[in-house]
């Protein structure tokens, strides 16, 4: 418990600083939302006018405690650019970017433990060699190169779907999983491939132990020792791999929504940078940075309830 509570502290501490990092970032970088809604032409009574109206005229850390307490109880302000709140804006571009996160997360899952097993039971075969280089061809494509690769061979050239034509999630739920489903694998497979190469070294460190020897000393098979006994302490440091690549996804599909013309968080992060409109990028820089560590916190709090032997160094 003493464990949980001194990283729930540092949670808070880490999202407070990440917040402050972001407004302060804002107030170093030229320009401001006045500035860009009434263009460098404006006069320097409107812009002031303006900037009055809006805020912006504040001391610093006036503005960012008055944002902070109302972001906090679910107020994000007011979108300087579209005159809309920023909560409404977010929550419909949620489901997009959650969506996009989770498959790609089930993906990697789904190729990555079935594909290490396999691979580590009979590591002297022609597949497995295979495996092995194409999966290192695999992690050295970044995502959003994978992604343009993707949309060449799937959409344009075997036509399975159409790039750029994003259907919504409200009109037709299974023909926008269906887009989905392409830049989630452009985002699943480099790490798929991290994922799978890290169980098969896993797996073949836990062959090499004296409790194994002793299970095969008991009669067990091959099979059984594989899936009874070494699979289960070989998949802790895969894991804690997957809660950090979980993260990582997280914050990488926001370019990929670029590449595939997406409306998720990422098109909307980069339109409001351009136009200066600072409480949409605060807001979707903190709720990612949220979710970011709140995942590690949890893989860590994960991390310590798997392995035993952090706890008996506790006790």
């Amino acid at each position: 418990m003493k464990t949980v509570l001194k990283k729930m502290i540092t949670f808070f501490i880490t999202v407070l600083l990440v917040t402050l990092f972001v407004f302060l970032a804002f107030e170093l970088i030229p320009g401001d939302a006045a500035t860009a809604r009434l263009g460098t032409n404006a006069t320097p009574e409107a812009l002031s006018a303006l900037r009055e109206e809006l805020g912006l005229n504040r001391p610093f850390f006036v503005r960012y405690f008055s944002w902070l307490g109302s972001f906090f109880f679910g107020d994000m302000g007011i979108s300087t650019s579209y005159r809309v709140t920023v909560r409404s804006m977010l929550s419909s571009k949620l489901p997009i970017t959650m969506t996009l996160t989770l498959m790609s997360f089930i993906m990697v899952i789904a190729i990555s433990i079935p594909a290490g097993v396999i691979t580590s039971k009979y590591e002297d075969r022609v597949g497995s060699k295979i495996c092995d280089v194409t999966g290192q061809l695999a992690m050295s494509i970044p995502p959003f190169f994978l992604g343009i690769i993707v949309t060449y061979v799937f959409g344009m050239v075997l036509s399975m779907f159409t790039p750029g034509g994003y259907v919504s999630y409200e009109t037709d739920p299974l023909r926008f999983l269906g887009y989905m489903f392409f830049p989630a694998l452009a985002i699943a497979v480099p790490k798929a491939a991290m994922s799978t190469k890290l169980l098969k070294t896993s797996i073949l460190s836990e062959r090499r132990l004296d409790y194994v020897r002793t299970a095969y000393s008991r009669g067990n098979s091959t099979t059984d020792v594989l899936y009874k006994h070494v699979l289960k302490n070989a998949l802790i440091p895969v894991i804690t791999f997957l809660g950090m690549t979980l993260a990582d996804i997280v914050a990488g599909s926001l370019v990929i929504e670029q590449v595939f013309s997406i409306p998720g968080y990422g098109r909307l992060l980069i339109s409001s940078i351009a136009n200066r409109d600072y409480p949409v990028v605060q807001s979707i820089i903190t709720i990612i940075a949220m979710i970011v560590i709140l995942i590690n916190l949890l893989v860590d709090i994960l991390y310590q309830v798997l392995d035993p032997r952090l706890r008996e160094g506790r006790s």
